[in-house]
């Protein structure tokens, strides 16, 4: 007896000390990412040595796949407990107040931290397929909250296209929900669900976008065009890679260029990454300009730069920098980039509070609302991943339609 109760304390004394670790490496990978963990400063914030650390895990990417598992598995319970509910809307309310719920326990220290989900691309084999794995298991459980009998008209691509959105939210969530006190979380919560419900669109509105010239929105000549060519390269091997997967010798070989060519470009990797985003905002400031120069009401013009920006993803100018290149970069300039971000966010919530005024638009919340279209443009440079065969004029319809018009609505 005394031998199984001296095991059973050892037992526990090892995993309070394993998950004290995973916590402080969480916190260091929200922070810096993968490419700025080490065991040594993980080591640090738990005050244990280099060697200690290495008894729990032996690589760094040990350490940084067991954080990304745990938070995947932490969103699949709350999944997993959300759709036992009746219906996909009660269902939908469940997801996102235990998500919140979640949140706030973290703040209040009575929760472990969630992880930075999208991180997981910057693993090395066999860690990124174990991690893929378990991601697959959440996308899956995600995915039974439209397992409904009202819900038989919805193809298995949409299905999977709008989970895809639905988590999207979740995952960009934790960089502007910390902008709220926790006690607001239930009516963000209310809010939030009332746009994925609902949408934005005043009943009796029409999905009609139109059109806006792809040439005009990837608008480059002269000697920009051989850079544009340059950042597009990289902006796909770095969102296909990650930050680590893209290295300049894959960037160079992909173009058929010398690494010197490279250097020509850019002066370190970190800065072509910053090059990739400042790209990427242009094309989203082009497409709200060129949406606000359209004849009609805020709708109209809402619906048709959203629509130009998912077409944009997929067709032979795409796609944007996923905002999962932001925690590769040094604090500061992560900063700045996310500054560039919060300001084409906040030029949709301009967009949406005057087609509120005019009543072109129900009245949402201005601010919540564009992040999570923010969420959904960048999110859409998945969907030919997620849906093969969706053509490059159907990407609105398929992915930014159901936020715009309601995720349960045809």
């Amino acid at each position: 007896m005394a031998q199984r109760s001296a095991a059973a304390k050892s037992t526990d004394r090892f995993e309070r000390k394993r998950e004290a670790i995973l916590d402080a490496a969480t916190r260091i990978l929200n922070r810096k990412g993968i490419k700025g963990l080490t065991l040594g400063d993980t080591a640090a914030a738990v005050d244990l040595s280099t060697t200690s650390v290495t008894y729990y895990f032996k690589r760094k990417d040990d350490l940084a796949a067991a954080c990304i598992t745990r938070g995947i598995e932490t969103l699949h319970d709350i999944a997993d407990a959300a759709i036992r509910a009746p219906s996909p809307s009660e269902r939908l309310h469940a997801f996102l107040t235990g998500y919140l719920d979640t949140l706030k326990r973290i703040d209040e220290g009575q929760a472990p931290p969630l992880p930075i989900i999208s991180e997981l691309r910057a693993l090395s084999s066999p860690r990124r397929e174990e991690v893929a794995q378990s991601y697959g298991r959440l996308f899956r459980k995600a995915r039974q909250m439209f397992d409904h009998p009202d819900m038989l008209w919805m193809s298995r691509g949409r299905r999977t296209a709008r989970t895809r959105m639905l988590l999207e939210q979740v995952f960009w969530g934790g960089a502007w929900l910390v902008r709220y006190e926790t006690e607001d979380y239930p009516r963000i919560r209310d809010r939030i669900v009332d746009i994925l419900l609902n949408g934005v669109a005043p009943e009796g509105s029409s999905w009609e976008p139109a059109a806006i010239s792809m040439a005009r929105l990837a608008a480059r000549e002269g000697p920009e065009t051989s850079r544009e060519t340059f950042l597009l390269a990289a902006t796909r091997l770095i969102n296909r890679r990650g930050y680590r997967g893209a290295s300049v010798d894959k960037i160079s070989a992909e173009l058929n260029v010398t690494k010197g060519s490279f250097y020509h470009h850019n002066e370190a990797k970190d800065d072509l990454v910053v090059a990739c985003f400042e790209r990427s905002f242009e094309v989203m400031r082009r497409a709200q300009r060129l949406a606000m120069e359209l004849p009609g009401n805020q709708w109209d013009k809402l619906s048709a730069c959203a629509a130009a920006l998912a077409e944009f993803q997929l067709s032979e100018h795409g796609p944007l920098l996923r905002t999962l290149a932001l925690t590769a970069l040094p604090e500061q300039m992560r900063r700045v980039m996310m500054d560039h971000a919060n300001r084409i966010s906040e030029r949709f919530a301009s967009m949406i509070s005057d087609g509120i005024a005019e009543g072109s638009i129900r009245p949402v919340d201005p601010a919540i609302a564009a992040q999570m279209l923010n969420a959904t443009l960048n999110a859409c440079a998945e969907l030919g991943y997620l849906v093969p065969d969706v053509r490059p004029k159907a990407a609105a319809s398929v992915f930014v339609r159901p936020l715009l018009m309601g995720i349960f609505e045809t």
